[in-house]
């Protein structure tokens, strides 16, 4: 018992200082048992563990200087995530066979929509690879909510263990929440490498550049739970990416608004502070790791802001438009292709409303849910714009936002599509696309106000 009294000395006279005493008798208090801390970790054994376990607390400690979140550990943990169960190099053969089924889904889409492919070389990515290219766009959408989880932690930390007012305490403390905010992202953006097969599985453009990605991994993976042979889920997954990459690059103006609209979300988020401290109570500070879990236990305010939610439900209608969108064009460039069209979409259906880790991720991080009602309603929408007005016409609609429905209208999309889709209206709208361009609009149907009128009248 000595012999672990002295090892835990050292280790908090090195991070507490004058204050190691009452670290100690607080970790009695709290429960810990001194001597069994340290024949855990292996101290009592190996004297060197403890120099190891310095250098790691105070690598920590430095990286954690003067941010909110520890990015630096947030990486590295998204890549030992990542990594578990096996993460093996993508062959050269094995980027061939993936880039060749590429190809063969943009010339397959080429007859079911105008805009153009990528002209980027597609990408055939480990599962490390697809973490080092979008954990930037990770930090851009939810860095604002990571940084206000971990302003909100550290002040708990600070109240419950306010017996601790040395300088080297407070610094250890001032560590905590940037390291603990850290592990939570890195988890995040871990799990969704384990979920992807490419850069755009949410809907949400994960890359800055219109570049088509496939991770074969997880496609393999994918494809080992149905009866259906991988090349054909590879080029139905393949169809989908191109898809995806084919409209954001087509319709520039879309993932930067989408993205600003999560971006603004994400500010207003805000720490139910009673409930982050029952969490930590719970949690104990003793363990990053189980702090780390606690952060994704309804610790943000239930009731979302007037603002946020109107912000919320045009996200969400967005996300709608475009799988809806991404599901028309791809049902109708695999129908002549691909036997098994059918199960492959009733199984990404399914996987998309039940709402995979990928989806429990990005829900724990941000708040932010899909609707399938609205994925059904904007597919349904597509479906019959396609019918009614052809691959040119129903394409232009994402010339500008203005164009497309909101919320409201997508829940009544059949009557919008009957009046977008009324007599003359494919001219109408070549001309609505001109005056928003030029800067001249001046709203839907305010130069036919009249002929509406008598319309409904007769």
């Amino acid at each position: 018992m000595a012999d672990a009294d002295e090892q835990w000395m050292r280790l908090l006279r090195e991070l507490f200082g004058e204050d190691a005493e009452a670290a100690l008798d607080q970790m009695r208090q709290m429960g810990m048992d001194p001597a069994a801390l340290a024949q855990a970790s292996g101290m009592s054994n190996a004297p060197g563990m403890m120099d190891h376990m310095l250098s790691q607390i105070r690598a920590l400690m430095s990286q954690s200087q003067g941010e909110d979140v520890n990015w630096t550990l947030a990486h590295d943990v998204a890549r030992g995530v990542a990594a578990q169960g096996g993460d093996p190099m993508v062959s050269a053969a094995q980027a061939r066979e993936y880039r060749a089924a590429v190809t063969e889904a943009e010339l397959w889409l080429d007859t079911a929509t105008d805009f153009d492919p990528s002209r980027a070389q597609p990408a055939v990515w480990s599962r490390a690879e697809w973490v080092e290219a979008t954990l930037p766009k990770w930090r851009y959408l939810a860095g604002p909510v990571a940084s206000s989880v971990s302003l909100a932690l550290g002040g708990v930390l600070s109240d419950e263990s306010g017996m601790l007012d040395g300088p080297n305490a407070q610094g250890l403390i001032g560590s905590v929440s940037p390291t603990v905010c850290g592990m939570h992202m890195g988890q995040a953006a871990g799990a969704m490498a384990r979920e992807a097969f490419g850069a755009t599985d949410l809907g949400i453009p994960l890359l800055d550049e219109a570049r088509v990605v496939m991770v074969p991994l997880e496609v393999e993976k994918f494809a080992e739970g149905l009866d259906i042979d991988l090349a054909d889920v590879r080029l139905f997954l393949a169809l989908r990416e191109a898809a995806h990459v084919r409209l954001f690059a087509s319709a520039p103006w879309l993932p930067g608004q989408l993205h600003a609209a999560i971006e603004r979300y994400a500010r207003g988020v805000a720490v139910d502070l009673d409930a982050l401290d029952n969490a930590v109570r719970k949690a104990g500070m003793g363990d990053p790791a189980a702090l780390q879990k606690a952060l994704t236990t309804g610790i943000f305010t239930p009731t979302p802001t007037p603002e946020q939610t109107q912000t919320l439900e045009s996200i969400e209608t967005w996300l709608a438009l475009i799988e809806g969108w991404v599901d028309e064009v791809t049902t109708r460039a695999a129908a002549p292709h691909l036997p098994a069209l059918g199960q492959l979409r009733e199984m990404m259906r399914r996987r998309r409303a039940a709402g995979g880790p990928a989806e429990d991720t990005f829900s724990a991080l941000l708040g932010l849910n899909l609707r399938p009602r609205r994925l059904r309603d904007a597919a349904g929408m597509w479906s019959m714009l396609t019918n009614r007005m052809g691959t040119s016409a129903r394409d232009a609609l994402w010339r500008h936002p203005d164009l497309l429905p909101e919320a409201e209208t997508l829940a009544d999309w059949r009557t919008w599509v009957d009046g977008v889709t009324g007599e003359n209206r494919a001219d109408d709208i070549d001309r609505e696309i001109e005056a928003l361009l030029s800067g001249t609009w001046e709203g839907p149907g305010d130069d036919e106000e009249g002929d509406s009128d008598t319309a409904s009248g007769a």
